[in-house]
């Protein structure tokens, strides 16, 4: 996909985590600014943008520092949505394409619009022979949760990876891997920031080996 501009004000969730391309992300909405805008997105099937928090808290507080974040994000598509209790969303997200924020306003309802410039989704690369041990390990593990949630019978236990799976693929792996790693949000931003999934994937592969996870 080609670099290009949003013609309308991109609307934004400002999260102490970061989402990825391809990644799931499971919310559940309570605050008035949000609910609104949840329930608009979901009616329109628009999306909606995730930026991760570089200061100040996901739930607006008296007297908390101000909300301020990075300056590239990626959209969230709402894939379920459910109203459980009045003034209660839950839904589930999918992360799909990398923004970056040209200017950013706060609205008096406490919502962020923003001027963004979507950015190219990653080229396909094949994992190199040097760095399968990082797709193996991440098949291993997906095959493990699965064959958990099996046994205890638990299949409406979404998983935090969600198919398809592309183990083949050097950004997706490298993608799901830095959700899964322990890892503070600075540098999983950074990560996510790297136009090569190549380079992010030996970068990934190098916090693996140190902890012995892939080797």
């Amino acid at each position: 996909m080609t670099t290009q501009p949003l013609t309308q004000p991109l609307p934004l969730f400002p999260l102490g985590t970061v989402l990825f391309p391809g990644g799931f992300l499971p919310l559940r909405i309570f605050e008035v600014r949000y609910l609104d805008l949840i329930g608009k997105c979901h009616k329109a099937a628009l999306p909606f943008g995730v930026v991760s928090l570089t200061q100040g808290g996901e739930v607006r507080r008296a007297g908390a520092d101000a909300e301020r974040f990075a300056g590239v994000g990626t959209l969230a598509a709402i894939r379920t949505f459910e109203v459980p209790q009045a003034g209660l969303m839950q839904i589930e997200c999918e992360g799909t394409q990398r923004f970056r924020l040209h200017s950013s306003e706060l609205q008096k309802n406490g919502l962020w619009l923003a001027q963004v410039e979507m950015l190219p989704d990653d080229i396909d690369v094949a994992v190199p022979e040097d760095l399968e041990p990082t797709a193996v390990a991440l098949r291993r593990l997906v095959n493990t949760l699965e064959e958990r949630r099996r046994m205890e019978d638990s299949e409406q236990v979404r998983l935090p990876i969600q198919p398809p799976y592309r183990f083949d693929d050097c950004g997706w792996v490298a993608n799901r891997w830095c959700e899964l790693l322990p890892v503070p949000p600075p540098l999983k931003q950074r990560l996510m920031e790297l136009d090569s999934p190549l380079m992010r994937l030996e970068l990934v592969g190098d916090l693996l080996a140190r902890t012995g996870i892939a080797t």
